[in-house]
């Protein structure tokens, strides 16, 4: 067996970013950037005011001061002219600065009368003023390639005046259940048998990482039908099986695929729940091999399904987030394997968030999972540890899980 962090390491070394699209600036929410996204303009492309007012010059906007307004400029209509001494022109949030102001008498600071303004409140220089180039210049490289665009990345390329965006191709995910003994929800269930869960949770999850799954049908218990499904996948960015990983008579997953050129880099892995994993590649796709348990199909696809499909989105490599939670109850000692427990979320008089592990953890139990709010990670051969210690956790709606 290999450590969890060694078999993650290894898979997304072995991973390389989809190519590269163009898409709209709505089609691109979510995506993540192939290219810089660098300012084609400059915002405020002039010095603009920040509120509703008067453009003055500084030197003439004193208490008292009685002002000429020689014209308005309203947004999107600059005043042609400029603004001299004892002179003003009525002004909107937005509107270009007139040449010779270089300030702002706000509107309720000000009375007018005709023409006449008179300045209750004395203005300093550059008063509501926004200048040019404030947000951004036109050159400036606003969006990093590799981010994950947000609607406010969305309204940043708007502002700057890109219509389409260079983004990675959402990576394509074929998923493979197999077993003799699974059925569709909804389906007669075949004597001795269960409903599947462990393809439909996998797409959801995938959809989460930003992936688009490609639900294969299930596979029997028959090398040929696991090798016709496989070749399948062939076009997707991965394969995800599920089933069939350990050493019975009937996980025949990796026999299945072996006349298929399936290269296995490792298999089994130090962790509670998971420890039948498989990774390799079948051709040029890459091909992971989850188990059929459900619950620990989902924990290793937090732990290595989820930062694979970041690599293949053009993310950086990376862990799942891992933040530091009070432990809501002592916890025993651990042994060799790296340890997952499924654990209730509240916050305490301090504010502090308190994970407190379910006290049935069988790996079985996959309403136990549907009602966890996060997985409490037990390093190998962790000591025991009382109530309230310190302890690291995922959180598991932080991932979309």
């Amino acid at each position: 067996m290999i450590s969890l962090e060694d078999a993650r390491t290894r898979i997304l070394a072995s991973l390389t970013p989809t190519a590269a699209e163009t898409l709209s600036l709505p089609e691109a929410w979510g995506r993540v950037t192939a290219r810089p996204v660098v300012a084609r303009v400059t915002q405020p492309p002039a010095d603009v005011s920040a509120m509703d007012g008067f453009a003055v010059r500084a030197a003439d906007a004193l208490a008292g001061a009685v002002l000429r307004r020689i014209g308005e400029a309203p947004a999107g209509h600059p005043f042609a002219g400029a603004v001299g001494a004892g002179e003003t022109v009525r002004i909107f949030t937005g509107s270009f600065v007139p040449e010779g102001a270089d300030a702002i008498l706000l509107q309720e600071d000000a009375q007018a009368e005709g023409a006449d303004v008179t300045v209750g409140e004395t203005v300093r220089a550059g008063r509501w003023i926004r200048r040019r180039g404030l947000d951004f210049t036109a050159g400036d490289e606003l969006i990093p390639v590799g981010t994950r665009l947000t609607a406010r990345d969305i309204g940043l390329a708007a502002a700057c005046n890109h219509p389409w965006l260079t983004v990675r191709r959402r990576p394509r995910i074929g998923i493979l259940a197999t077993g003799d003994e699974i059925a569709l929800p909804g389906e007669p269930i075949p004597a001795g048998g269960i409903v599947s869960s462990n393809a439909h949770a996998l797409a959801a999850l995938v959809r989460a990482g930003g992936g688009d799954p490609v639900v294969l049908p299930i596979a029997a218990d028959d090398r040929a039908a696991i090798a016709e499904a496989a070749r399948a996948a062939r076009a997707c960015d991965m394969l995800v099986t599920t089933g069939g990983a350990s050493v019975g008579d009937h996980d025949l997953v990796q026999a299945a695929l072996g006349p298929e050129g399936f290269e296995l880099d490792f298999w089994q892995i130090a962790m509670r729940p998971g420890k039948p994993l498989i990774w390799g590649r079948l051709g040029a796709t890459p091909v992971l091999g989850l188990p059929g348990n459900p619950v620990s199909a989902i924990i290793c696809a937090v732990q290595f399904l989820l930062p694979a499909i970041a690599v293949l989105s053009g993310l950086a490599a990376g862990a799942p987030p891992v933040v530091r939670v009070v432990s809501g109850g002592a916890l025993a000692a651990n042994d060799k394997r790296f340890d997952h427990l499924r654990a209730t979320l509240t916050e305490d008089a301090q504010g502090r968030a308190v994970a407190t592990a379910f006290e049935q953890q069988d790996s079985s139990m996959l309403a136990t999972l549907a009602r966890a709010d996060a997985l409490i990670l037990r390093a190998p051969f962790a000591p025991a540890v009382p109530a309230g210690t310190m302890v690291d956790a995922i959180l598991l709606r932080a991932l979309g899980v």
